[in-house]
């Protein structure tokens, strides 16, 4: 189910599709909110305050923006708000060191990485899938099982001519539905 269709029935009352929603944009709330605080129990809360303000307002929610762009904009003035409330800019911990700091950052670039290359691995699977039989398996045996050319001429009992030149169009119209998928998403995942 689409990220719209999941609104859509949690604005009319399905908690397993807000459910879906907050586990799709949990871990991002959390890391926008830390990035304001730099405080995990702060972040935390502020992660699940911006998840309740937006089932309160979900039956608002117009579409106008996608659902991400909007819970994004809940998550900024949320944390603006908690800042100025707490009367600073940045909270950071007394025993917190700037070491300790650099430590949560790379956690986080870590975590947004990882996140990146599983969008891609996700985004690579979903193209795949759209591809003839005959250049699925020739980019499965190649590029995901690590296959040398000879093996997959024996396996398929084609010459290693063919394999080559079909290996160049599966990978050709991998480009093709990967860039159209990307599109289709909204998005500009580099693969």
């Amino acid at each position: 189910m689409d990220e719209k269709e999941l609104v859509k029935k949690a604005q009319q009352g399905h908690e397993d599709a807000f459910a879906a929603l907050v586990e799709t944009y949990r871990r991002k709330m959390f890391n926008l909110a830390y990035s304001f605080t730099r405080n995990r129990e702060s972040a935390d809360d502020l992660a699940q305050e911006v998840f309740l303000k937006a089932y309160l307002s979900l039956p608002k929610f117009q579409f106008k923006s996608s659902f991400g762009t909007w819970l994004y904009r809940i998550a900024v003035n949320t944390s603006k708000d908690h800042l100025r409330k707490e009367g600073k800019v940045q909270k950071v911990p007394f025993d917190e060191s700037p070491a300790d700091m650099m430590l949560h950052e790379d956690e986080m670039a870590k975590r947004e990485e990882a996140e990146i290359q599983e969008d891609r691995k996700t985004l690579l699977r979903l193209a795949l899938k759209t591809l003839p039989e005959k250049y699925k398996v020739i980019l499965t045996l190649r590029d995901i099982q690590g296959f040398p050319y000879g093996e997959i001429a024996e396996i398929l009992n084609l010459s290693a001519g063919t394999v080559d030149s079909r290996l160049h169009r599966a990978r050709k119209l991998l480009r093709k539905k990967v860039h159209l998928l990307t599109a289709q998403l909204g998005g500009t995942h580099a693969v």
